[in-house]
C-alpha cells in the first residue's frame, strides 16, 4: 500500500520504529525506469534492503513488495523475485489503483531523467511495473503515504508537508484536505481512517474532516480488509482486525519491529523479524 512518514508521531516511531529507509533484513537506490535498467532476477529478502509496503497483485494471487531497490513479486510457493522489469527506484509511497500501479519516492542510478530528481513525484505502471511514466510533481515531492480507494480515489500524505490530499483522476491533480499529522492512512467501507498521536481517528467526507474512532487500539500502520474492517498493528506490537462497529480481534503479535503491512483479500500480511507472515483462516504461516 504505502510507507509512513518517520517525523511524524513520535511515539509510535519509538514503539514501531517507523523509519522510512532503515535497512532492517529479516531473518532489501531506486528506479522506475526502463532505460538501463538493473538485472532482475530471483532475491532475497536480504537483497531488499528494506520493504516500503506489501499488498496483493491486482492480477494474481501473488504479493507486491514495494522496496529501497525497487518493486519485487512473490509467489504463493515464496519465491521472490525482481526488481520487476529491472527497475530499481526507492519505492517509499506504493499503491495499486485498479490494475495500474502508482509509487513515488527516490530515483535510482539509471532511472530515466523524465521520472524526475531527487524525487519522484507520483509515477504510474499500466503494464504490471515493467515502465513508468511520469505523472505528477515531477522532482518535486515525495509521497511517504499513498492508499487508493475501490472508487479509484487516491489520497496521500507527502514528505514536504503533513496535508492529506487527495485526487480522483491518477494522480494528476491534488486537492488539499486535513492538515493532520498521521503515520498511515487506510480506506475502508468508503470512510478514510488516519492513525494519529491522538489514536485512530476517521473521515467519512473524504479527509476534510476527522473524529476520533471510540474504543479502538493505539495503532500505528493499518490496512483496508473487505466488510469495512482494519488489520492493524499497533504501537506495543499487536496485530489486530477488527472495525469501528465490528469490535476489535487480536490476531497476533509482531517479532521485532514491522516493515511493512499489507493485505491481499482476507489475508493480512506482515513483514518483521521473521519474514514475510500471512495471518488468514486463523493460521499464521511464515511465507519467506
Amino acid at each position: 500500500m504505502k510507507t509512513r512518514i518517520p517525523l511524524i508521531i513520535a511515539a509510535f516511531a519509538a514503539a514501531l520504529t517507523l523509519t522510512a529507509c532503515a535497512p532492517n533484513a529479516p531473518s532489501g537506490n531506486a528506479s522506475a525506469g526502463t532505460s538501463a535498467p538493473g538485472a532482475a532476477g530471483t532475491a532475497s529478502l536480504a537483497d531488499l534492503e528494506h520493504v516500503h509496503a506489501v499488498t496483493g497483485a491486482p492480477d494474481s494471487d501473488n504479493l507486491l513488495l514495494a522496496t529501497h531497490q525497487g518493486i519485487y513479486t512473490l509467489s504463493a510457493t515464496g519465491d521472490l523475485t525482481g526488481p520487476i522489469g529491472g527497475n530499481r527506484f526507492d519505492a517509499m509511497g506504493f499503491a495499486t489503483l485498479g490494475t495500474d500501479l502508482v509509487a513515488s519516492g527516490h530515483p535510482g542510478p539509471d532511472t530515466p531523467a523524465e521520472l524526475g530528481s531527487p524525487n519522484l513525484g507520483i509515477i504510474q505502471s499500466d503494464d504490471a511495473g515493467a515502465s513508468w511514466k511520469p505523472v505528477a510533481l515531477t522532482g518535486v515531492e515525495d509521497f511517504h503515504v499513498l492508499t487508493a480507494g475501490e472508487d479509484g480515489v487516491l489520497y496521500g500524505v507527502g514528505s514536504s508537508r503533513p496535508n492529506i490530499v487527495v485526487s480522483a483522476d491518477g494522480g494528476r491533480t491534488w486537492a488539499d484536505r486535513a492538515a493532520l499529522p498521521v503515520a498511515d492512512l487506510a480506506l475502508s467501507g468508503g470512510v478514510l481512517y488516519a492513525t494519529t498521536e491522538q489514536g485512530l481517528q476517521r473521515s467519512a467526507d473524504g479527509g476534510a474532516t476527522f473524529e476520533a474512532v471510540p474504543d479502538s487500539p493505539a495503532l500505528a500502520l493499518i490496512e483496508a480488509l473487505p466488510g469495512g474492517q482494519l488489520a492493524g498493528i499497533a504501537s506495543d506490537g499487536v496485530l489486530w482486525r477488527g472495525g469501528s462497529d465490528a469490535g476489535w480481534e487480536q490476531l497476533g503479535t509482531v517479532a521485532g519491529r514491522p516493515q511493512a503491512l499489507g493485505t491481499s483479500g482476507e489475508r493480512v500480511i506482515v513483514l518483521d523479524d521473521r519474514g514475510v507472515v500471512e495471518y488468514a483462516g486463523g493460521e499464521t504461516k511464515v511465507i519467506l
